[in-house]
């Protein structure tokens, strides 16, 4: 287990791995379902995000349905220039802390590859809904098919532990700057700011959240309304 991530090669990954990469230097990560053959289904904006006018080795990379955001692509033009990454399931709490970068792992238990193929192959034809940065986003798409866990609280957070450190980030700089007043150690108030944002990223984590069920991927698909996109960020294009 790597420190911010762990960087995998190709020859190393099979088909039913959650796998990422980072984009825009590191700012921000792009996550899928590994379904073997070279593809990855994930969940995007519908922006196109490759063709076989782009991609002449695989004519079917960048295949979706109309209206849909859940899109597979060959693995090439899913990484772009990024570096391959796998996510990581039913990590030790202790471990989880240590991470310094949500969206890399949870604590969650992930279900076989199998499921995981089956649920992304599903998803690629009937949608996964609308996007939303905070609340529906690409790792959401992923973890979903890893675990068949969805959140009941449609007003709160998903399940991404990438959009619950851009939320906790903010709280731990605010709930940190009174303890500059008492402490004088700049590195105690550091120390503090990040068990804050450390404490709050595992709180939102799948894995320990109460408020998700599991639900067959049939099932998710006879409550799914027309896709329609919305909240559009710049994670998703490609």
């Amino acid at each position: 287990m790597g420190l911010l991530s762990q960087r995998v090669e190709k020859t190393e990954i099979k088909a039913g791995h959650h796998i990422y990469t980072w984009r825009a230097i590191y700012t921000y990560s792009h996550h899928g379902i590994y379904v073997g053959g070279n593809k990855v289904v994930h969940f995007t904006s519908n922006r196109p995000v490759s063709s076989s006018a782009t991609c002449p080795t695989f004519p079917d990379c960048g295949f979706k349905q109309p209206g849909s955001s859940v899109v597979l692509t060959c693995l090439d033009c899913f990484l772009g220039n990024g570096l391959l990454h796998c996510f990581e399931y039913g990590v030790a709490p202790s471990a989880f802390f240590t991470k310094l970068r949500g969206g890399t792992c949870t604590t969650a238990a992930a279900d076989p590859p199998e499921a995981a193929i089956h649920r992304a192959m599903y998803l690629l034809r009937i949608g996964f809904g609308s996007y939303d940065i905070f609340k529906n986003n690409c790792e959401d798409f992923a973890i979903y098919c890893k675990t068949g866990l969805l959140t009941l609280d449609k007003a709160g957070p998903g399940k991404s532990g990438q959009a619950s450190a851009l939320l906790n980030f903010p709280l731990a700089a605010a709930l940190s700057s009174p303890l500059q007043l008492v402490m004088a150690s700049p590195a105690g108030v550091a120390v503090a700011a990040a068990g804050v944002y450390c404490a709050g990223r595992y709180m939102t984590d799948v894995g320990v959240r109460r408020d998700v069920i599991k639900i067959s991927v049939e099932e998710l698909g006879a409550n799914l309304g027309p896709p329609v996109e919305h909240g559009v960020n710049q994670e998703e294009s490609q």
